[in-house]
């Protein structure tokens, strides 16, 4: 929508009343489907509520604790993996895509998950991991026996002899989790490619098996009752076709950002990320997807997890004729904007998605998730609120890690609680933390019990997090302003028509100081957040038709003012690191 009203404003005074009315009126009359107005909140299952004192999260945990999301006002929750898996990455190497992990429950666990929540309107979306599979599958031990049928469900390459007579990988392919991302298999004779850790053998998705088996695990689970997969590594889903390079697999070429020939940064992926191929293999998924929603008019949803520029990106929407993911991930407050990030870069960022998404198709927002450190750790804990105002109210999907409602900060964990892969290979005790993803993965914070509530065990998986003990859900339920309310008020707030179907402008106030404005039908909100800790009087009538006053809607925690209170729209006292989001009053 932003597009197009960015074009209408040049196209003279006469058109622009017409194309603002018909838009208007599409959007009234248009009927939303599920996906565009709830808000998807990530659980990582290991971490989120632990049923039978065992140290690890599971699903009885997590239908035990169904309730607290509809409290916060979610309608759809994704699982990240909860397949039978040897777990050496956690469950993204999955031994069995058609079966319960034994720490997590059972089938039967799982389809009570699935009633619980439908009793109480809430869609539970699974992680889907086609990229790979465990190196304890059925499939894999079969390839190993020499079944030519599993065999071909991986890649398999010579090595190469080099002058010492060493047999080495087969090119200088890196893995995500450093080395190389090739290993030697005694029983083949052959190497086979793990683009992640050594048990994450990769498919090969030239193979018409490999694509016939992944849309059957898809069909597995939309069949018990799941409304849609994240796809995890998608982009790493189809190699450079070897026949091109006279049937061997070229060297990737030197990046210039890393030193470090262990380091995934040391190339450039241009044989390995990102092929034409992929696209095609997301818009066949979709087709599978839809196949449900003619059975029974339930929209299955696509996520994606996509890193890439935004050309890149949009390519995962569909190529104008055919249909893919409706939601390739927007991980811009993740990987764009950090703590000491301006107000006009903040601004460019975030509006760059609007900008280059196709006309018809729907922002989303990120800020946290299993990989990356906490919104409280990267840019202090005064602008949870105010990053959870820009991931609840721009136009859009939204997307919430668990605890990032609450504020949750990255955990300590030390060299030797340390179970992340990719720190574990650093082989490095002093600096592992840098890689590791254990911190923000650490245990949710119920309450100031043991293992803050999540689990009756002496120990946890990962260790709990300090502080546990004043930052918790039970305590800040009994807060009049915590976090955690103040993100149910911008739960409910979005429901509003402005924030469903409004438009938007943005602007950086100054250099610490960022605002944009929803406004529909004659309601207008202007959300401001201060990134620094200056103190401000804000003019903000230079958003069109925001004068006299203003009434505080909802204020981050820090902030002395309340709702309902009255400010000028010309004169907007601001103070260091707060958040508001303001109401004009007709």
């Amino acid at each position: 929508m932003n597009n197009f009203f960015s074009r209408a404003k040049i196209c003279g005074f006469y058109i622009l009343p017409v194309l603002v009315l018909f838009v208007q009126a599409t959007a009234q009359t248009r009927e939303l489907d599920w996906w565009e107005t709830t808000i998807f909140y990530q659980i990582y299952p290991r971490s989120f509520m632990d049923s039978d004192g065992d140290g690890v999260g599971d699903l009885k945990g997590i239908t035990s604790k169904l309730e607290y999301l509809k409290e916060l006002g979610i309608g759809a929750t994704w699982l990240s993996p909860m397949f039978q898996s040897p777990m050496y990455d956690f469950g993204y190497d999955i031994s069995d895509f058609y079966a319960v992990h034994d720490e997590y429950g059972t089938m039967e666990d799982f389809d009570n998950l699935i009633a619980k929540a439908n009793e109480l309107d809430i869609k539970i979306v699974l992680d889907f991991v086609p990229n790979h599979g465990s190196n304890e599958s059925v499939w894999f031990e079969e390839a190993l026996k020499g079944h030519e049928k599993y065999h071909d469900y991986f890649m398999w390459e010579d090595g190469v002899v080099d002058e010492n007579g060493t047999l080495r990988p087969p090119n200088n392919w890196v893995s995500v989790f450093r080395k190389s991302a090739w290993e030697y298999s005694e029983e083949v004779g052959k190497y086979y490619l793990h683009q992640f850790v050594i048990g994450q053998p990769d498919f090969n998705f030239r193979n018409p098996d490999v694509v016939e088996e992944m849309k059957n695990v898809i069909r597995f689970w939309l069949n018990k009752g799941v409304a849609g997969f994240r796809v995890d590594a998608i982009t790493h889903l189809f190699e450079v076709d070897k026949e091109k390079f006279g049937g061997k697999y070229p060297d990737e070429p030197v990046s210039g950002w890393s030193d470090d020939p262990d380091s995934y940064d040391y190339l450039d992926h241009i044989y390995t990320k990102d092929q034409d191929e992929t696209y095609e293999m997301v818009y066949q998924w979709r087709e599978v997807f839809d196949e449900f929603k003619e059975k029974d008019g339930l929209t299955r949803v696509m996520m994606a997890e996509v890193y890439g520029e935004p050309d890149i990106t949009m390519r995962y929407f569909g190529d104008g004729e055919r249909e893919g993911a409706q939601m390739p991930f927007n991980f811009v407050l993740i990987s764009d904007i950090h703590e000491s990030s301006t107000a006009a870069e903040i601004k460019y960022t975030l509006d760059k998605f609007l900008t280059f998404k196709p006309l018809d198709k729907l922002a989303n927002w990120v800020a946290g998730n299993h990989d990356k450190s906490r919104v409280a750790s990267r840019f202090g804990p005064e602008l949870v609120d105010g990053i959870n105002m820009i991931v609840l109210l721009m136009p859009g999907i939204a997307v919430t890690y668990m605890g990032e409602e609450i504020g949750m900060k990255d955990g300590f964990v030390s060299w030797e609680d340390t179970v992340d892969p990719s720190g574990c290979n650093t082989d490095d005790p002093i600096n592992y933390w840098t890689a590791s993803r254990d911190p923000e993965r650490t245990p949710f914070q119920w309450s100031a019990e043991k293992n803050a509530g999540f689990s009756t065990a002496d120990k946890t998986w990962l260790p709990v997090a300090e502080g546990y003990e004043s930052l918790n859900v039970e305590i800040q339920r009994a807060t009049e302003k915590s976090h955690l309310n103040v993100y149910k008020a911008l739960a409910q707030l979005r429901t509003e028509p402005a924030f469903r179907y409004g438009r938007y402008d943005s602007v950086a106030l100054n250099n610490d100081v960022f605002a944009f404005k929803r406004w529909f039908d004659g309601e207008a909100y202007v959300a401001v957040i201060n990134f620094r800790d200056e103190i401000y009087n804000l003019d903000l009538t230079y958003f069109e038709n925001v004068t006299g006053q203003l009434e505080v809607v909802v204020s981050s925690v820090q902030s002395a003012k309340e709702s309902g209170d009255l400010v000028e729209a010309n004169i907007v006292p601001v103070g260091a690191r707060e958040a508001l989001v303001l109401k004009v009053v007709q």
